[in-house]
């Protein structure tokens, strides 16, 4: 009987079964990890392309493993192919390069057949995932940056009180003094539920203040 996690190939099947097997595991398990990604994203976009790259970077790990075996011949071909090739795509969560880590972790375990150690592996991932997420330590990663002006400073505290209602998180980036004597301030923060135009709405209805502006994760100047 084909045992469900072996730890090696079940040579009394055909090659192409046990690739199979293989391949099918990797897929799965990945997928597993990826739909955890997704259900404890706390960003306002969510980026389908990293997901499908949580898969297909499971399963193209389970065929470079099993195309290398035991060659060190192949192993060196296939690090020096990997060393032409230049990854320039920036990760600014390390949360996110986790998550791709456990991915590729997941493909190389199974492209050596340690099927057992790959599938408790990556559910117990996902487990804690899951659980650091529903937990005091859950993460905003996605942050924005928001810029607003003061005529008056004294006011900076009731414009904070507002950001810490809508935020999770608030850091001060700059401070500067425009040509009219106004302070512009220009703040990191991570946003809770609530969307980019409640906090500007909420600002404006200050008096005092003005420019506000809600930016994406990339710096833009205000």
């Amino acid at each position: 009987m084909f045992e469900l996690f072996p730890d090696q190939p079940v040579y009394e099947y055909p090659q192409l079964i046990n690739i199979t097997y293989s391949f099918v595991w990797a897929f799965v398990l990945a997928s597993i990890i990826a739909i955890t990604h997704k259900l404890t994203f706390t960003g306002d976009y969510y980026p389908k392309n990293f997901f499908q790259s949580l898969v297909l970077g499971a399963v193209v790990t389970t065929l470079v493993m099993m195309a290398i075996g035991d060659s060190l011949a192949r192993g060196l071909g296939v690090f020096g192919a990997m060393a032409i090739i230049r990854f320039r795509t920036r990760i600014d969560d390390p949360r996110d390069v986790l998550f791709l880590f456990a991915a590729l972790s997941t493909g190389l375990a199974i492209g050596v057949y340690g099927f057992t150690i790959s599938f408790v592996g990556s559910i117990l991932f996902c487990l804690v995932a899951a659980l650091l997420h529903f937990s005091p330590f859950k993460s905003y990663a996605h942050h924005s940056h928001l810029f607003f002006t003061l005529e008056d400073p004294a006011r900076l505290d009731q414009v904070l009180l507002i950001v810490n209602r809508f935020c999770a998180e608030c850091r001060s980036i700059t401070i500067m003094v425009n040509k009219e004597n106004a302070i512009r301030y220009h703040y990191a923060i991570s946003l809770k539920q609530a969307s980019k135009e409640d906090l500007a709405k909420a600002l404006r209805t200050l008096e005092g203040v003005k420019q506000v502006k809600v930016s994406s994760n990339e710096v833009t100047q205000g």
